[in-house]
């Protein structure tokens, strides 16, 4: 932290944004609509952050969208469904206030910046069939295609993903059967979407939000490194950073905004705030924990709930930049036929079939023997699996490439190549597939998620999407690592409902701000459903930069006037 001002400003602009992903996109918008001098300071050579290495999702409970096909929802039910799955580790007001906001924050977006949203028809929420507030379809967005080229100069300086097909859209993907019958896809759209250069899913909504910053001649400057923020007693008044090795001051009349996502590149705050051992990342590696940095020299505080694990594995020769390793996440492929994973006693422990539940079953500790007995752990999958089903960029039918998986030609001498007893791995295929063949999992529940065998399951499959047996041989076993959950971390700076930043002492840091994954996420707790993270970044992001403007929202306080008055 710098108390002492400097005696020049290089930059100034009345909200400065930290990070360009959406959180930090949103806030300078919101601010610079809202009469506010926006301006955004990006680390990396290139904005759109995490989400553009995402699947590009927003779920908006109440939105427009869905009620215009006629599907009944309200925001009333998305914070009963939060509320329900967050096991306690969130904050009511907290649930509350994104859920009144979301749909607002949506619709600012869309009418300012020409935003496009549809509705990914046939998309349940993660815990439809088991929590009643939870809808078979209508609250995870998709943005309708992005034209590239219209981002002129930052069309090449605006980030696309190694993770996603952002030729295509969640429609145009599960309406070809979902990325297990990828041999089956028509890619004569997505290659005209590529030629074109039209983005889809994280890609095309992190452009649609550059853009919007662009149209409204906010500056986005890149290879900024803010290193501190300058206090003068009583608030937040700028930033230090560096540039190309030069000292750089930014002036930010009314506020900061944090919005540089999570740690999880930095092991030791993935060990000390979460509980997250070993773990890789799927991000770019500048995602190391500034926000807890920059903030926590002010005494901002912050807190936790579950960590999000997920699993991976590691094709040899896919890198980042500068030589890091690219993860590819299992989620889409644990759950398909012909395929299960065991741990290190070669027993399933899970449902595979829905990521909720295995992983956080993966770091399950046994207090009797202080072990995690589920990791290390394996996908295992037979040759009718690789025979019809991708692996990340491996495609159906073709080699494993040496280092991804090891191969044998029964169970039992699988078994032994990767340590496990074999007649433990034997009975485990065996039991399985007694049960494959009815479609059933009387164990763990494998199937029983209507979201898992959209998401994880083929749907052209017989009995059931996500069952088949482990048979026939050659079989193969793929030890998976942990990964973080794509900028979703346990800890992060706690906010109010302005999204102003919290000192230890309850009371906001003046003129500090915070917005997407650098918040702690105490607006779902331990819940995780697909498209929140981006909606948090956009509300909280509209909320920073209306508040730093001068016009807060205050619409939490008259839901919560309106609820007591209906409680009397």
């Amino acid at each position: 932290m710098v108390r002492n001002l400097p005696e020049n400003w290089d930059l100034e602009a009345d909200v400065v944004a930290i990070g360009s992903g959406g959180g930090g996109l949103c806030a300078a918008i919101a601010a610079q609509d809202g009469g506010a001098s926006a301006m955004v300071l990006e680390r990396t050579d290139q904005v759109g952050g995490v989400t553009a290495y995402s699947m590009g999702e927003v779920w908006v409970p109440g939105n427009a969208h869905a009620a215009e096909l006629g599907i009944e929802d309200s925001s009333e039910s998305g914070f009963r469904y939060v509320k329900r799955l967050s096991m306690g580790y969130a904050d009511d007001l907290a649930i509350l206030n994104q859920a009144i906001h979301a749909p607002v924050a949506l619709k600012f977006f869309e009418d300012s910046i020409g935003l496009r949203m549809k509705v990914i028809r046939n998309c349940p929420d993660y815990y439809f069939g088991i929590c009643n507030d939870a809808v078979s379809e209508g609250r995870l967005l998709e943005v309708e295609p992005f034209q590239g080229e219209t981002l002129g100069e930052w069309q090449h300086r605006t980030r696309i993903s190694p993770h996603v097909l952002y030729g295509m859209t969640h429609d145009d993907i599960f309406e070809n059967g979902g990325s297990p019958n990828i041999r089956n896809w028509d890619f004569t759209v997505m290659g005209e979407r590529l030629a074109k250069d039209e983005r889809c899913l994280g890609p095309g909504l992190a452009a649609y939000l550059v853009k919007g910053a662009l149209d409204r001649g906010i500056p986005l400057h890149t290879g900024v490194n803010v290193e501190e923020l300058v206090f003068d007693g009583e608030r937040v008044v700028g930033v230090r950073a560096t540039k190309d090795g030069q000292e750089l001051y930014v002036k930010a009349n009314k506020g900061v905004v944090i919005a540089v996502s999570s740690y999880e590149r930095n092991p030791d705050l993935s060990k000390s705030l979460g509980m997250q051992l070993d773990v890789q990342s799927i991000i770019m590696p500048e995602v190391d924990g500034a926000h807890l940095r920059l903030a926590g020299s002010l005494g901002a505080r912050i807190a936790r709930v579950p960590d999000v694990t997920m699993l991976a594995c590691q094709i040899p020769g896919e890198e980042l930049q500068d030589g890091v390793p690219l993860w590819r996440g299992v989620m889409p492929y644990i759950g398909l036929p012909h395929t299960i994973v065991v741990n290190r006693a070669g027993k399933r422990f899970a449902n595979e079939s829905f990521y909720r539940s295995i992983y956080y079953t993966v770091d399950h500790i046994d207090g009797g023997t202080q072990t995690h007995p589920n990791f290390p752990c394996w996908m295992i999958q037979d040759s009718q699996a690789r025979e019809k089903y991708p692996l990340g960029s491996i495609m159906p039918g073709q080699d494993m490439p040496e280092g991804v998986g090891v191969k044998a030609d029964t169970i039992e001498d699988l078994a032994r190549v990767i340590g496990v007893d074999p007649q433990a791995l034997s009975e485990t295929v065996s039991n399985f597939n007694i049960h494959a063949e009815k479609g059933e999992d009387p164990e763990f529940g494998r199937g029983s998620h209507p979201w898992g065998a959209w998401m994880t399951g083929d749907r052209f499959n017989k009995p059931h999407p996500n069952f088949g047996t482990l048979e026939k041989g050659p079989f193969w076993a793929v030890e998976l690592s942990r990964v973080a959950g794509s900028g979703i971390a346990a800890s992060g700076l706690v906010i109010n409902h302005h999204a102003c930043v919290m000192g230890w002492d309850g009371e906001p840091i003046a003129g500090l701000y915070a917005a997407g994954n650098s918040v702690a996420r105490q607006d779902n707790g331990a819940v995780m459903q697909s498209g929140m993270s981006n909606a948090r970044g956009m509300t909280q992001g509209y909320l920073a930069g209306r508040h730093a403007a001068g016009s807060p929202s205050d619409l939490l306080e008259k839901e919560v006037e309106r609820m007591r008055l209906q409680d009397a």
